[in-house]
């Protein structure tokens, strides 16, 4: 399982729970109630629980006995880590049909023994996909094993007393790797900041809070847009504002908030009408992904209760009906800090109707109610529109230039409502070796693929130089977009546009292309795309070949895709609406 797929599969067990009661009191939030949503949680959570525990290996003769495998049958610490909050929280509550059931104990002690045989000596934990020995995945583990025995430790169970101390042990020897162990990735430091804060909750030592603040140390990696490092929207943004807001309140660290609020208040201008969030500048492995908010649901309702917030709530509120699936991974957070349950405040309008540019991810998010554009540069996706329902995922463009002739703006210009990009290639040619370059013993080898060798210091001297220029320009009135592209210089190129459709929906006024699954040439005139009671019209049209996979540009994008096609000099004029 790589780390997608382990993240896939333990944020379907999400459980960073990070926010202290005590600190909610302080800030005059007052006992909690009980949340008609966590009741929805708890008859969630026990409707998936035969298939849970269906999952669990029980075969005494099994190397990895009481584990929950991966999909590739694969034993999986992380999703058994899981596993056992989600049993746990429903033993613990007493509204579960399962609530202090002895026939979840056996299941228990089980996984449990499995955690711990597949610790290292070091206080480790593999993933098998990729890290071996791995503090950051360790810290990842830990999360959802400190919310278990904070659990236990709430609503003790005399039955489960050997549980707790199997947990106690796994924690405090994974603890003591996070003090002296590594990471990977930008994210990997917050997450064993906060695993460490947990861990310190539960069984202090000053080494663990000395570990914490010599990562702090460096700086909470946040740029002016209030996006981190790795622009990771669905997945890494909002473990990142989870983690600190954790070490916020079980370290009385505040003014870690500010940070977490300031990418909540970002996040506001990156939401499709839908609910999905924008993906598209990611870094990370959910770049192009459909996205989902449920992972900033914790983030925006602990910040909307502790700040009084309006929109964060609103936000919180929208998360509980368009994800409202996966919120069933919340339940055991909800069970650690119960002054989670306090209702929230009333809603404030969230923003629906704007042009914002974000220059640090090189991005700019346009609004209009159901209308919802996104425009990139450093990105081979040059715009993105949604208009309700309707997708239109990906325009892209390239030419045959050299084999690199696919277009990614270098920096992204706006003039009021209008957005440039642009992108300048060069394709020369090389002469011989002069003859002080030779007697020098300086002789360039050629690449296996023909080109001249990487990182030799002998420069050979070019010739027919050939030269491209390229620019993309949008406009906006009122939720219409009209985008021009034009390429000049090299004469003769041939030029392909992509209008990357999601799959589901229905293309009108166009043809498809022979012998390419999902591909369409609009040959002329304009071409419509329907989902439902949304569409998208686009053109008009333009085909001078049919020759839509050029050399050097990127794969087929993975929906419907219309081509227009030409040769350079080259310009054409779309407009969606």
């Amino acid at each position: 399982m790589d780390r997608r797929l382990f993240l896939k599969s333990t944020a379907s067990t999400a459980l960073l729970g990070a926010f202290s009661s005590r600190a909610l009191a302080a800030a005059g939030v007052g006992a909690p109630g009980t949340d008609p949503l966590v009741l929805e949680l708890i008859k969630a959570n026990d409707a998936r629980m035969p298939d849970q525990l269906a999952r669990q290996e029980k075969r005494a003769s099994h190397r990895w006995q009481g584990c929950v495998a991966d999909d590739y049958g694969l034993p999986s610490v992380g999703g058994t880590a899981g596993w056992i909050a989600s049993l746990v929280s429903a033993v613990a509550s007493p509204e579960s049909a399962y609530a202090r059931s002895e026939a979840l104990v056996g299941p228990l002690e089980q996984a449990a023994a499995y955690l711990l045989k597949a610790q290292h000596d070091d206080g480790t934990i593999d993933l098998l996909s990729t890290n071996f020995r791995s503090p950051p995945d360790t810290a990842f583990v830990l999360e959802y094993v400190t919310t278990a025995a904070e659990i236990l430790r709430l609503r003790p169970w005399g039955p489960l007393r050997r549980l707790e101390a199997d947990l106690k042990t796994f924690i405090v020897r994974a603890g003591g790797a996070l003090v002296t162990g590594g990471v990977h990735t930008p994210n990997h430091r917050w997450v064993v900041c906060a695993a460490l804060a947990k861990v310190h909750s539960l069984y202090p030592d000053s080494r663990y809070v000395e570990r914490v603040d010599q990562w702090l140390a460096e700086g909470i990696d946040l740029d002016p847009d209030g996006q981190y490092t790795e622009k990771s929207t669905s997945v890494y943004s909002p473990i990142v504002d989870r983690a600190l807001l954790t070490v916020a309140s079980r370290l009385n660290r505040p003014a870690l908030r500010d940070a977490v609020r300031k990418n909540l208040e970002m996040t506001l201008y990156y939401i499709h009408p839908d609910g999905e969030v924008v993906t598209e500048a990611s870094k990370r492995q959910d770049k192009y992904q459909r996205g989902s908010m449920a992972r900033y649901y914790y983030s925006y309702r602990t910040l909307a209760l502790l700040d009084r917030d309006g929109r964060f709530a609103a936000m919180a509120r929208q998360i509980e009906t368009n994800a409202r699936a996966q919120l069933v991974n919340e339940l055991p957070t909800f069970l650690e800090e119960p002054d989670l349950q306090r209702p929230l405040p009333p809603d404030a309008p969230l923003p629906t109707d704007y042009a914002r540019v974000f220059p640090y991810s090189s991005l700019a998010r346009i609004r209009r109610g159901s209308v919802s554009a996104t425009i990139l540069a450093e990105n081979s996706t040059l715009f993105s529109l949604r208009k309700g329902a309707a997708a239109l995922e990906a325009v892209r463009f390239a030419s045959a230039f050299f084999g690199k002739g696919q277009f990614v703006g270098t920096a992204l210009e706006v003039e009021g409502n209008r957005y440039r990009l642009r992108q300048e290639l060069d394709g020369p040619y090389f002469q011989p070796l002069s003859a002080a370059q030779i007697a020098d013993g300086e002789h360039v080898r050629m690449a296996p693929n023909g080109t001249l060798a990487v990182g030799s210091r002998a420069a050979r001297a070019l010739s027919n130089v050939q030269r491209i220029e390229s620019v993309a320009e949008l406009t906006e009135d009122r939720g219409r977009f009209t985008l021009t592209i034009s390429i000049r210089g090299t004469d003769h190129v041939p030029v392909a546009v992509e209008l990357a459709f999601r799959h589901g929906g229905r293309l009108e006024g166009v043809q498809p292309v022979a012998d390419v699954k999902d591909a369409y040439l609009l040959q002329a005139g304009r071409g419509r795309y329907v989902v439902g009671d949304d569409a998208i019209d686009f053109g008009p049209g333009q085909v001078e070949h049919t020759w839509t996979q050029l050399r050097g540009a990127l794969p087929k994008w993975d929906g419907q895709s219309v081509y227009l096609t030409g040769v350079t000099p080259f310009q054409t004029t779309l407009t969606f609406s």
